[in-house]
């Protein structure tokens, strides 16, 4: 049986009169690409923001990996082993690709102060630890060619693989990608697929939040369907693709997610 990764029971999640999560049930399995999907304003984002302690639960238990998340600090929840990216870019412009990538990795360092100031040798191995991790993280996204450039002279495609390899830089156990395909070209979505593909064979779970249907049904073991921040489905992906009530709620009557 499949370790359970990540247990949300009973979620709730209210903003004044606005009920944005309600009552909401999942398990993630150890290994998983499980999508999330659902109309604009579903609850999305905002479960994400839950689960990396952006938001506290109005109600209910975050569990990952047996440590209840409920009450823990973003960076907290990172270094337990959870990393995101964003809908909208969350780039440094005034630094190269390789310097944003070398930041998802200073999570990860042990230099103190003291040896920060002084430039100990332990803190200068450490810094070249960083980056020889960050520069195998651009290699693995195609991106080692770029490493000195601007990070935000790359075109949208590679600004979402820059800020996936910035997020592998954490060495996350759960990997969170909220609209990776966002503004993204066929092509471009299908180098994105074989991305995500390529970072479960690394043994890293991964959620994502979703609207491109063509991504979902090719990448996904597992599908999530919310509305109103409520489950309405959830299931293979076949199985949500003939889903009367997520046709409805979400694909139209006569759409279809393939």
């Amino acid at each position: 049986m499949s370790q359970k990764v990540l247990k949300v029971q009973n979620l709730q999640k209210s903003f004044g009169g606005l009920r944005a999560i309600d009552s909401l049930d999942f398990t993630v399995d150890e290994n998983q690409i499980k999508s999330v999907i659902g109309p604009n304003g579903a609850g999305k984002t905002t479960l994400f923001n839950l689960i990396t302690g952006v938001f506290p639960p109005t109600g209910g238990t975050l569990e990952f990996n047996g440590k209840i998340l409920n009450g823990l600090k973003s960076h907290d929840i990172a270094c337990l082993g959870i990393s995101r990216t964003f809908q909208n870019l969350e780039l440094f412009g005034n630094m190269t690709v390789l310097e944003n990538v070398m930041l998802g990795r200073h999570s990860r360092t042990v230099a103190g102060l003291f040896s920060t100031g002084f430039r100990l040798p332990g803190m200068r191995r450490e810094e070249k630890e960083i980056q020889e991790k960050a520069y195998a993280e651009l290699c693995f996204m195609g991106l080692e060619d770029k490493a000195r450039g601007g990070a935000t002279s790359l075109p949208l495609g590679q600004q979402k693989l820059l800020e996936i390899a910035r997020a592998l830089a954490t060495d996350p156990k759960l990997l969170l990608l909220d609209e990776p395909a966002s503004g993204l070209n066929i092509r471009e979505t299908e180098k994105l697929s074989e991305t995500i593909l390529k970072i479960r064979e690394r043994g890293i779970t991964v959620i994502v939040v979703e609207h491109d249907m063509a991504l979902v049904m090719e990448i996904s073991d597992d599908v999530l369907v919310l509305n109103y921040g409520r489950k309405i489905a959830e299931g293979p992906p076949r199985d949500i693709q003939r889903n009367p009530e997520v046709i409805a709620a979400y694909l139209g009557e006569e759409g279809s997610p393939a």
